[in-house]
């Protein structure tokens, strides 16, 4: 056998031994790190967040991808404009990721004073409609501002909603994760590969309840659907479930505001289109969908994600 194998077969086995240790202290820092960011009051956690990732952020060799992005998707923009929008990028993942610990201290909404702490929403009244229609549903968003609030919005306001997610790769952190979101999200699904998590999702809607996808994220074997004007990968799932149940489909997104303030924007029923035979067309419903994430990122580009290689094929 070559030494090349040999020593590769030696660095697997090692790898496979020593990683639950590794696992295991990574995710004891990041829990100690998680107390010590929920022991601040939410404004400092946000700010210091922020503050650490614009002024770090840029350093990294993913802040390159970043540039080459914004460069495809807004040419008619300046250097100089397109590097203040990747600094509000790493911002509001900073503050994103410090705001973790205070999720259930951040949605303050109460109806008998709307709109008056740091929270404020648009299209509340689709929430009451979905918890009395009796009706499966889908509510699609993405990675915008601090993405984890509409489940929670959602758990707070008595509309039962299971938020599909992504488990880390490491184990121990995963199982924290699931805890702290079990307590403020309501149903959980980990997304995964392989036929199980789309049967999961069917049952959710078969059930009549409500499904939560996030929907700017790359599936290679997606559909090629434009987004700012390039084809990206895009996952097929929720057309697909769509036309299985024909059941509404809504958006929400949410806004970061001044003051370490948010908004949340929920959208009527989505009208997506329909074949010959009156059933949902699934790769027009994603165009559709792909179309109203991207008026979403234009009216805020400094919100989204564009640290992902949503381009790659």
């Amino acid at each position: 056998m070559p030494l090349r194998i040999r020593l590769y077969i030696l660095w697997r086995r090692i790898d496979r031994a020593v990683r639950p240790a590794i696992d295991w202290l990574v995710a004891t820092i990041a829990v100690s790190i998680f107390r010590l960011v929920r022991a601040l009051d939410v404004d400092r956690a946000s700010n210091i967040g922020g503050w650490i990732a614009r002024t770090f952020g840029p350093l990294l060799p993913v802040n390159k991808l970043g540039m080459d992005n914004l460069r495809h998707a807004f040419p008619e923009k300046s250097e100089p404009e397109l590097k203040a929008i990747l600094r509000e990028v790493w911002d509001n993942l900073g503050r994103t990721a410090a705001e973790y610990p205070h999720l259930d201290r951040i949605w303050d909404w109460t109806d008998s004073n709307p709109g008056g702490g740091r929270v404020e929403a648009t299209g509340l009244e689709y929430f009451a409609d979905l918890r009395g229609d009796g009706r499966p549903a889908i509510i699609f968003t993405a990675h915008l501002a601090n993405w984890e609030l509409p489940a929670v919005c959602a758990a707070r306001h008595d509309l039962p909603v299971t938020a599909v997610f992504r488990t880390p790769n490491n184990a121990y952190i995963a199982k924290r994760l699931l805890k702290i979101r079990r307590g403020t999200m309501g149903e959980l699904l980990a997304a995964g590969s392989g036929q199980a998590v789309a049967f999961a999702m069917a049952s959710v809607l078969e059930n009549g309840g409500h499904l939560g996808i996030l929907v700017d994220q790359r599936l290679t074997r997606g559909y090629k659907i434009d987004f700012f004007g390039r084809p990206a990968s895009t996952n097929p799932t929720l057309g697909r479930l769509a036309r299985q149940f024909d059941c509404p489909v809504h958006g929400v997104r949410v806004v970061r505001l001044p003051g370490n303030r948010f908004r949340l924007d929920l959208t009527p029923p989505i009208d997506l289109p329909r074949d010959e035979e009156g059933l949902i067309d699934p790769e027009g419903a994603m165009r559709v969908v792909n179309g109203v994430v991207e008026g979403w990122v234009r009216e805020h580009p400094g919100q989204w994600l564009w640290l992902h290689n949503r381009w790659r094929m």
